[in-house]
């Protein structure tokens, strides 16, 4: 089956002696699309700190790749939640993607014409190509939230990480962009924090629920337990303004 894409180990995490994350454990496989949900609050975007080795484990280990997430990090890829760009900075598309090349190329030295074909490429697969010109801050939140996917994706990574992709994203784009993820999940493993359940749910492979500990799913199913434990409430699940079943279904119903 080859090295995992993720390996976890007894995880716990803590900020001032508060657990955050308890008890983790979960492998995932290269070639995996897994969802991570769960509330506010439960420790999602630490878990993600974590595997980028922006964090620390307080106890347990964290494999990426084989290797520490530290000794990782040029293999891997990822698109924050928030991006501090000021949008009245004159860069263009094409300027802000090919930032993504910057670890490939030598300190000091100009981008190659490699780099540049590489982001051509990219631009084109995320279908922002027609738009390589514009002042990036002339685009929409969906359309800024392509260029930030083809700038990580630059780095040629083997794990892309995306941290709620679709928070700052017009509607008409929220569907478009996980087609997207759904097709560079040819070549890479995606794992992305989403609230966007019963959209996800139609791409996913795996799903994890984090609420400080971690629910694990390889079959890529939204289950009852995993809302349950997620929002410890009644939740109804609606995509596009239509009811979105992504529970399977049970006797009696």
């Amino acid at each position: 089956m080859g090295i995992p894409a993720i390996e976890i180990k007894d995880l716990w995490f803590a900020y001032d002696r508060i657990p955050v994350l308890k008890e983790v454990r979960f492998t995932l496989q290269q070639g995996d699309f897994m969802a991570i949900i769960g509330p506010n609050g439960g420790g999602k975007t630490t878990l993600l700190k974590l595997m980028l080795g922006i964090l620390e484990p307080k106890k347990g280990t964290i494999q990426i790749l084989g290797r520490k997430p530290r000794d990782a990090r040029e293999r891997l890829g990822y698109v924050p939640q928030s991006t501090d760009i000021n949008l009245t900075f004159p860069i263009s598309v094409f300027e802000l993607a090919l930032m993504g090349r910057l670890s490939r190329s030598r300190f000091g030295r100009r981008y190659s014409d490699e780099d540049k074909e590489k982001v051509a490429a990219l631009l084109k697969k995320v279908g922002m190509w027609d738009y390589r010109f514009w002042p990036v801050g002339n685009l929409s939140g969906g359309q800024r939230q392509r260029i930030f996917i083809a700038r990580a994706l630059a780095v040629e990574p083997a794990i892309l990480f995306l941290d709620e992709p679709t928070a700052s994203v017009d509607r008409e784009f929220e569907t478009g962009l996980y087609e997207i993820l759904d097709g560079l999940n040819k070549e890479v493993t995606v794992v992305v924090i989403t609230h966007d359940v019963g959209v996800v749910s139609r791409y996913v492979k795996s799903v994890a629920c984090v609420n400080h500990t971690l629910m694990f799913h390889e079959e890529g199913k939204i289950t009852k337990e995993m809302i349950d434990m997620a929002y410890k409430c009644p939740v109804d699940l609606v995509a596009h303004g239509l009811p979105h079943r992504v529970l399977p279904e049970h006797e009696g119903e």
